[in-house]
């Protein structure tokens, strides 16, 4: 992609962090300390389990590294806006859903650098392996990402009726934008694009299913309520596809490592909807029993 192309990127992702940040006050950050097991649970299925479940994929597999790198990016990336209107549509605790969304946010500005770097070195053949310089990509990260949302915070907090008007429109031009971008990674690397997304679509569709699972049942195994479940499923198992390609196309400047990314972008909405389906399901028979 050009540099135009990357410059949208990043200012589209910028507008989205905006938009969370518009969603966001300062007792989605309290509720850590009301109920700490959730939210201790949920971030160690989205920090540690996540990115080792990505490696343990996209090394079973046999895959390009090219994918393997962007299954790890994606791996590296939990939550989004996404995952909390997931949340919402499914019956989930929203409020889990979104204080884990935020603090894995400004969490990840740290971890991310140091699990791609991994993943490069892992699966990039000697000769072949980039680096990236990891306080230069934490301000990156924090520029795209964890400052548009503090921005968004303080309109809320000064301008709520704003805030609440934007949300919206901000919400769908967002997700306009990712399309158009996932059009322009396809038309990039149209020459290997059906080979990647024959890799690529199997991969992330096991990484989302896994992820999930995992989340949910673990969500069980420590007695958590369901809504709870629900919530830690779907931000275990939906990735901040956006922030991913950004990473691949912006700070790593290659379009290859954001398709996995770009299939997963689309497959997420599918997984999402049965999700979505199933949770309605259970609720429904736990009423009327």
């Amino acid at each position: 992609m050009d540099n135009i192309s990357t410059a949208i990127l990043a200012f589209s992702l910028i507008i989205i962090m905006l938009g969370m940040g518009l969603s966001l006050v300062i007792d989605d950050f309290k509720r850590i300390f009301l109920y700490p097991k959730a939210i201790l649970l949920g971030l160690i299925n989205q920090i540690l389990l996540l990115p080792l479940l990505g490696f343990a994929i996209a090394s079973l597999f046999p895959i390009s590294p090219e994918i393997a790198i962007g299954i790890m990016i994606l791996a590296a990336c939990p939550g989004g806006p996404t995952s909390n209107l997931i949340s919402h549509l499914a019956k989930g605790d929203i409020a889990l859903s979104v204080s884990l969304t935020a603090l894995s946010s400004f969490i990840t500005i740290l971890t991310i650098p140091f699990i791609i770097n991994f993943a490069l070195e892992h699966f990039l053949e000697e000769g072949q392996i980039i680096k990236l310089d990891i306080v230069k990509t934490i301000i990156q990260i924090l520029v795209i990402t964890v400052i548009p949302v503090g921005i968004g915070m303080l309109i809320r907090k000064y301008k709520e009726k704003f805030a609440l008007k934007m949300a919206k429109p901000v919400r769908k031009a967002s997700g306009i934008v990712i399309v158009l971008v996932i059009v322009g990674i396809v038309i990039k690397e149209k020459d290997n694009f059906v080979s990647y997304f024959q890799q690529a679509g199997i991969v992330a569709l096991c990484l989302n299913i896994v992820t999930m699972a995992v989340g949910y049942y673990s969500s069980k195994l420590f007695n958590l309520i369901n809504k709870q479940a629900i919530s830690i499923a779907i931000e275990s198992g939906i990735q901040n596809g956006t922030l991913a390609i950004t990473i691949a196309v912006v700070l790593l400047e290659n379009t290859s490592f954001a398709v996995a990314p770009a299939v997963y972008s689309l497959l997420m909405f599918f997984t999402g909807g049965i999700a979505i389906y199933l949770s309605l399901k259970k609720n429904k028979t736990t009423h009327k029993s």
